[in-house]
């Protein structure tokens, strides 16, 4: 007798992540670099978990409202205005989420039904196309090339578009690639989007880390505040990765609407996390200054050092990831970051899993001490010299 399957078809059929593949390999091995998971190697500033002990001593431990603590929401919405010209009324325009993972998850529930296509634009965070289709889309890729620098061009979302397509998904920095779109790269893409009518939902969780340019937020550009969702969070460029903390700013009828889901599903983010993105937010601008100037001399470095090896690489604008070709080698994405694991104990994840196009290429996360890097290029070095 065959077994009933409670697993729903959309679920059944969701690869499991590429990236957390390799780091699972490389927890099991002794004497591993890891180049894998995009986490910050600094500990969380002292005076955000400072924070976040004082609110426990205070008996802040029960729920908060479900949009989060209104004075974190203020903050929130005077660091987009200071650093970013945006602004945004923290009353019904901005919720504080569990993640900027939670707030891409629930803006996509909020606008998606079913038959609606999600523009997802590619090499991109592995979540993107798997998030589209449980919120019940159709996720259609664009496959950006390597002789733009991975820049998403204007008339790729013009043959993407059908009478279907609802919305665009952009992340920039872009991860896995650390491409950064200028201002009028931006411009030129939003006139494609308004044409279309699309909305936008905004990754700008690396709007921070950028290094040799001004960042702008999609938000910022004229006539796309209203048709954009601006998600972020406290992750990267705080160094708050397990606080578990992000937010999403947008349209007032968005964002009461992603509230309604959230206040089913989640409640509200973690209570002390809160206050500690509050401190974050207030004082923390020193220490993320500190962190970007070591991610700079840090991706300077490890830039030079693969082009040196063979890998040719490009110097990316943004995040903390170097996106170096590994074509030189013969080897696929796969036997390539395999190999090396085993060969050299470097961990280093496969473009493959981040869309058609990242193939041919690994992403390196440069979030690691120097001395760290320079021994994960030493070892690079040795295996590379095999084979070219």
């Amino acid at each position: 007798m065959n077994k009933t399957s409670y697993i729903s078809r959309q679920v059944a059929d969701l690869k499991p992540s590429g990236i957390r593949r390799f780091f699972d390999l490389a927890a099991q091995m002794e004497d591993v670099i890891s180049l894998g998971v995009g986490e910050p190697d600094f500990v969380t500033p002292w005076n955000f978990i400072e924070q976040s002990f004082h609110a426990l001593e205070q008996g802040y431990t029960s729920y908060t409202e479900n949009a989060g603590m209104l004075e974190l929401r203020e903050e929130i919405s005077n660091y987009l205005h200071n650093s970013f010209q945006l602004s945004y009324d923290p009353n019904d325009q901005v919720i504080v989420t569990v993640g900027a993972s939670q707030a891409i998850d629930l803006a996509l529930r909020t606008v998606v039904e079913p038959g609606d296509e999600v523009i997802v634009v590619e090499p991109g965070f592995v979540a993107y196309v798997p998030t589209v289709s449980l919120a019940g889309g159709t996720p259609i890729t664009i496959q950006t090339k390597p002789e733009n620098e991975f820049k998403l061009k204007p008339e790729q979302i013009e043959e993407a578009i059908t009478p279907r397509t609802k919305a665009i998904m952009l992340c920039n920095p872009n991860n896995p690639t650390g491409t950064f779109l200028s201002r009028q790269e931006l411009e030129q893409l939003a006139e494609v989007i308004k044409k279309h009518d699309l909305l936008v939902l905004s990754d700008e969780i690396y709007a921070e880390l950028t290094y040799d340019e001004a960042y702008t937020s999609f938000a910022a550009i004229p006539d796309m505040k209203e048709r954009t969702i601006l998600i972020s969070g406290f992750s990267k460029a705080f160094a708050m990765t397990g606080w578990r903390l992000g937010y999403a700013s947008g349209p007032s009828e968005i964002i009461s609407a992603m509230v309604k889901i959230h206040q089913y599903t989640m409640m509200c983010a973690p209570t002390m996390a809160q206050h500690a993105a509050l401190e974050a937010m207030k004082n923390g601008k020193p220490s993320v200054q500190e962190m970007i100037e070591s991610y700079k001399q840090r991706r300077n470095f490890i830039v030079s050092s693969l082009n040196e090896i063979g890998l040719e690489c490009p110097n990316p604008g943004g995040a903390f990831y170097a996106f170096p070709s590994i074509k030189a080698t013969g080897l696929s994405s796969a036997e390539f970051a395999e190999q090396l694991l085993q060969e050299e104990q470097v961990a280093v994840v496969p473009g493959e899993v981040f869309g058609e196009s990242g193939e041919g290429y690994i992403r390196c996360s440069y979030a690691t001490s120097l001395k760290q890097l320079d021994e994960a290029m030493d070892r690079m070095k040795r295996f590379v010299e095999k084979r070219i």
